[in-house]
């Protein structure tokens, strides 16, 4: 059973257009600054194989970049990971989360949907 993960976009001031917050329960909360237009990318999830170095850049956390890559060859094909850092392979951390999540958020984004 994967634990339920929620997630809000809201407005944000320049030079973002929307922070995502993805939130597991009480236990972990992600809060992400980007534009609709590099979350909307992220409908592509499925085809951005971390191991063929090909994540995608969308948004800010904490400082860092934040990079979305889909499941490695091998691992479980619905989990989806979110890296946190300077770059795809010197991130400070890393979320696994469904890539169905994911691709909500790419089309939330791409409807510029808000909460």
């Amino acid at each position: 059973m994967q634990p339920v993960i929620d997630v809000t976009m809201g407005a944000a001031g320049p030079p973002h257009e929307v922070v995502l917050k993805l939130q597991g329960g009480d236990d972990w909360e992600l809060n992400v600054w980007a534009t609709f237009e590099d979350l909307a990318k992220l409908r592509g999830v499925r085809a951005a194989a971390w191991n063929q170095r090909k994540s995608i850049a969308a948004g800010t956390s904490a400082g860092g970049k934040v990079f979305w890559a889909a499941p490695s060859e091998g691992a479980d094909p619905e989990i989806a990971t979110v890296l946190v850092g300077h770059d795809a392979e010197a991130w400070d951390i890393a979320f696994l989360i469904p890539v169905t999540l994911v691709e909500k958020v790419g089309n939330l984004a791409s409807a510029r949907q808000l909460d």
